[in-house]
């Protein structure tokens, strides 16, 4: 619990950018890119180093810090309502994934937490770039299910992962 609480305050954010390097955050810019050429929906990817102290306090929980990221980065701005956030909390080995309201209806809750177990087990064993990838390509399959990419669908958020 303490060594958490530690690790939750004091994960310097070098530490997180040895793991995001550039070239990794370019493979995942490419992965968005590549993967929303088959379905209809947006791929957001944030990664944050850790919470602020005032929020751990207050008891801000990564889904809820997910929920406010969506927000802040308007995934929610799409014409169909069919963006995706991956949020990372990396000092957590945290990921939650948030759907706008139109792939909600139809992606249950339960493959979005195995989407998130599955890239927490690679997380936890150091494998970053590996699970960043992963989220990505499992992200896509449900949607190329559900949401099949259409002739004139456009590009309407930034592939480029955000460091926070």
């Amino acid at each position: 619990m303490v060594m958490g609480l530690l690790r939750k305050l004091f994960t310097p954010g070098w530490v997180m950018r040895r793991h995001f390097t550039p070239a990794v955050l370019t493979e995942i810019e490419n992965a968005i890119a590549q993967v929303e050429l088959r379905h209809a929906g947006e791929i957001c990817f944030a990664v944050e180093n850790a919470l602020e102290l005032a929020d751990l306090r207050a008891g801000l929980t990564p889904r809820a810090r997910a929920l406010e990221v969506f927000g802040l980065m308007r995934v929610w701005d799409t014409e169909a309502n069919n963006g995706v956030l991956v949020y990372v909390l990396f000092a957590e080995r945290a990921v939650e994934i948030v759907a706008d309201r139109g792939i909600s209806r139809v992606v249950p809750q339960e493959d979005w937490a195995r989407v998130c177990t599955e890239v927490e087990q690679d997380f936890h064993a150091g494998r970053f770039r590996e699970g960043s990838l992963k989220a990505v390509r499992e992200i896509a399959k449900l949607l190329e299910k559900h949401f099949p990419h259409l002739h004139g669908d456009g590009n309407e958020l930034p592939d480029q992962p955000l460091l926070l």
